[in-house]
């Protein structure tokens, strides 16, 4: 059997997004295992749930920046991911823009799920931005990410509806949901072509 790919997941929130991977490699269809999962916010979820899952966890301060990582910090980060043996880097609600060490450490090698149909609203609340625009459908997106702000090459989309009478908490919610299929399938499918994508 193949051997599993070893996935590095960044997250700042909750950890929903890392909850259904974690599930999907658990329920035997996901043929991957989380390396290690790191935020930058102290009191994050995604924290507890990898010691539910006994998944290693580290809080890496981030530094005096609000939508990066202090460069010393992002070469340590780009090390605890080598050292854990990382192959895919999986960006799973993670609030910081990466840059050139870690994008240089993991050329093609780092994921991102954006709640709107990129190149549709990138940046934050997506979703809110969707409906404050009128669309009748939204998504989720996951792309490779680059040195911009949601501007790497895409994967995969899954659409949405807006639905009548949708506020941003309903919206947002339906998203998630998609967001939790579509993210596990599309490592799933890197995972079975890892020879190639990690070449």
């Amino acid at each position: 059997m193949t051997p599993p790919l070893v996935l590095g997941v960044l997250g700042s929130g909750k950890g929903s997004n890392f909850a259904a991977i974690a599930e999907a490699i658990a329920d035997g269809w996901l043929n991957a295992k989380v390396g290690l999962v790191v935020t930058d916010v102290p009191d994050a979820g995604i924290l507890r749930l990898a010691a539910a899952h006994g998944v290693p966890a580290v809080h890496l301060p981030p530094g005096r920046f609000k939508t990066k990582l202090e460069p010393e910090s992002e070469q340590l980060l780009a090390r605890s991911l080598q050292d854990a043996g990382v192959e895919l880097v999986v960006l799973a609600g993670y609030m910081r823009l990466l840059k050139e060490p870690m994008v240089t450490a993991f050329p093609r090698r780092i994921i991102n799920i954006h709640p709107s149909l990129l190149p549709k609203f990138p940046g934050l609340a997506a979703w809110q931005q969707a409906l404050e625009a009128g669309e009748s459908e939204t998504g989720c997106t996951v792309h490779y990410v680059d040195l911009g702000m949601d501007t790497g090459p895409m994967i995969a989309q899954e659409s949405v509806p807006v639905l009548p009478g949708d506020t941003a908490e309903t919206l947002h919610t339906r998203i998630q949901q998609a967001e939790h299929r579509l993210y596990p399938q599309v490592i799933a499918d890197l995972a079975a072509r890892r020879a190639t994508f990690l070449a």
